[in-house]
């Protein structure tokens, strides 16, 4: 896009409808249409269509922002401190967070095919928004070189959104104590074995 329309509070700022689509789509998920964009943002379909081409890049806009602030929450409620441990807790509650997050359940809800799909895509914006926020909280484990400079530390970002899906989209769970509980000891547990290698004295 262009960049007059990068900043600014007005109507045809990325941020501006960038944040009426991750609004929307809290209630309406998927089923977000330009029109109903176009209306909360208070500007025109046809300036949408061409800056955005499509619902659905909105949509993954909005998603990929959404997974960003998941990690900004998660690091302000429950802070990763370099440790396995730390950031065992760090994204557990990442987990925990896109759970419980509205927008979660109204794609779970509007969309049912795209959302399980989801549970198994391997590549694709999100995907690799994910993965790279994961790759950040794992770069203390090796400092020098981060992620990309251990192999097999190199492996474990994509493994760890793997096993962080089946707990993350369930929002079916939220409210049920016992059942988020289960899922979140559950990965947990697997996130552990996964870094245990990292642990303390262990490399």
């Amino acid at each position: 896009m262009s960049s007059r329309f990068a900043y600014g509070h007005n109507p045809h700022s990325t941020g501006h409808v960038i944040n009426t689509v991750r609004t929307l789509m809290r209630t309406g998920g998927l089923d977000v249409s330009l029109t109903a964009v176009a209306r909360g943002c208070g500007t025109t379909r046809n300036f949408l269509y061409a800056n955005w081409k499509s619902a659905s890049a909105l949509h993954l806009r909005a998603l990929r922002t959404e997974v960003a602030q998941a990690f900004d929450t998660a690091q302000r409620v429950r802070p990763s401190d370099g440790t396995v441990p730390g950031i065992t807790a760090h994204l557990t509650e990442v987990v925990r967070t896109v759970r419980r997050h509205p927008t979660t359940a109204a794609v779970a809800r509007t969309s049912p095919e795209a959302f399980s799909a989801a549970c198994t895509a391997t590549e694709g914006p999100l995907v690799q928004t994910a993965t790279e926020r994961v790759s950040d909280v794992l770069h203390p484990l090796c400092p020098r070189g981060g992620v990309w400079g251990d192999p097999e530390l190199g492996s474990r970002p994509w493994k760890i959104l793997w096993i962080a899906r089946p707990a993350a989209l369930c929002p079916e769970a939220v409210g049920d104590e016992v059942r988020e509980n289960t899922l979140d000891n559950a990965f947990a547990e697997l996130l552990r074995d996964l870094l245990a290698p990292w642990s303390t004295g262990a490399r």
